[in-house]
C-alpha cells in the first residue's frame, strides 16, 4: 500500500467517512499521513462551511481541516445564539437544535400563559415554561437544504416537567412531521409527571393498559446526557441534492394538545432537537 501516492489515497479516503479515515490510517505509512491531510477532512465538512462559520456566534481556533472538523462536533451556537450546530463524529452529518425562541409556540408572547427566563444547564440564553394553557402548540420549522442530503433524521422535542406541574399526564398529544405539506410521520406522546425521574407509570385509567391508544405505541420522553428530556416527535429523509425546489423544501416539526381543554402547566421547553438517526 505504500507505494500508491499518496494524493490518490487522500482521494479514496475522502469518498469514505470520517470514521473510516480513522480506522484505515494504521494500514499503512501513506494511509497514516493521507488520513491527516485537509483532503481529507475537508471532504468531511459540509459543502457551505465558510457560511456555516460566519454564522457562529464564536469562530473555532483551528489549524487544519481535521482540527475544525473535530471543533465542528462540538456543538456550536449559531445565527446569533437562536440555534446549536454540530457534526456527528462518525459521519460528518449535520444536527440542529432549534432553541424556543426559534419555535412558534401558541400563546408565548403572553406572560399569563408563558414564562421565558434563563435555565442554568440551557446551551441557549432563555427557555420558555409554560404557566397555563389549554391550548399547547408547538411547532418548529426549517428548510432541509441546512441539513446533510439522502440522510433519514429524528426530530425530538427537548424538554423538562417542572416540580410544579398539572395536567400534563391528562391527555395525550399529538406529534407528526410533514414535508411538501403532507404528513410523513405521526404519533401520539404523551407526559407524565413521573418523567421528571425519567420513569413512566402507566395509568390504564385513562389510556388503557398497555402504554397504547388503539394498538398504537405512545412516545414518552427520555432522559439526556446534557440533563434534558426528550421526546420523539418523529422521523423523516431529505433527500436533497435534487437542485429545483428542493432548496425551498421545508420540514415542520410539531408537537400539539388542543383537544382536552385540560388546563396544564410546568413543561419547560428548551428547543427541538433534528439529527440523524442512527440506525443499531
Amino acid at each position: 500500500m505504500d507505494s500508491l501516492p499518496e494524493h490518490c489515497v487522500s482521494a479514496i479516503l475522502a469518498l469514505t467517512s470520517p470514521e473510516d479515515a480513522c480506522r484505515l490510517a494504521p494500514a499503512s505509512s501513506t494511509f497514516r499521513s493521507a488520513a491527516r491531510s485537509d483532503v481529507v477532512w475537508g471532504g468531511f465538512l459540509p459543502p457551505d462551511c465558510g457560511a456555516v462559520l460566519s454564522r457562529l456566534a464564536r469562530r473555532p481556533e483551528f489549524g487544519s481541516k481535521k482540527e475544525l472538523f473535530l471543533s465542528l462536533c462540538q456543538p456550536q451556537l449559531i445565527d446569533s445564539g437562536r440555534k446549536s450546530f454540530k457534526l456527528e463524529r462518525s459521519s460528518g452529518k449535520i444536527s440542529y437544535v432549534l432553541s424556543a425562541r426559534e419555535l412558534s409556540i401558541a400563546w408565548s408572547d403572553e406572560p399569563m400563559y408563558w414564562n421565558w427566563k434563563s435555565a442554568p444547564d440551557s446551551r441557549f440564553e432563555e427557555v420558555a415554561e409554560l404557566r397555563t394553557t389549554d391550548w399547547l402548540e408547538i411547532e418548529g420549522r426549517m428548510p432541509t437544504a441546512m441539513l446533510s442530503p439522502n440522510t433519514l433524521y429524528e426530530a425530538y422535542l427537548i424538554m423538562k416537567i417542572s416540580h410544579r406541574a398539572y395536567g400534563l399526564d391528562v391527555m395525550p398529544s399529538q406529534v407528526s412531521i410533514e414535508l411538501k405539506n403532507q404528513v410523513v410521520s405521526k404519533s401520539t406522546a404523551i407526559l407524565h409527571r413521573s418523567h421528571r425521574d425519567g420513569i413512566h407509570k402507566q395509568r390504564p385509567g385513562i389510556f388503557g393498559t398497555n402504554g397504547a391508544a388503539g394498538g398504537e405505541e405512545w412516545k414518552v420522553p427520555i432522559g439526556r446526557q446534557d440533563g434534558w428530556m426528550e421526546v420523539e416527535l418523529g422521523e423523516f429523509f431529505n433527500g436533497g441534492g435534487g437542485g429545483g425546489d428542493d432548496h425551498r423544501e421545508v420540514v415542520k416539526m410539531s408537537f400539539k394538545e388542543v383537544k382536552g381543554y385540560q388546563l396544564k402547566g410546568g413543561l419547560v421547553i428548551e428547543g427541538i432537537e433534528v439529527r440523524p438517526k442512527r440506525i443499531a
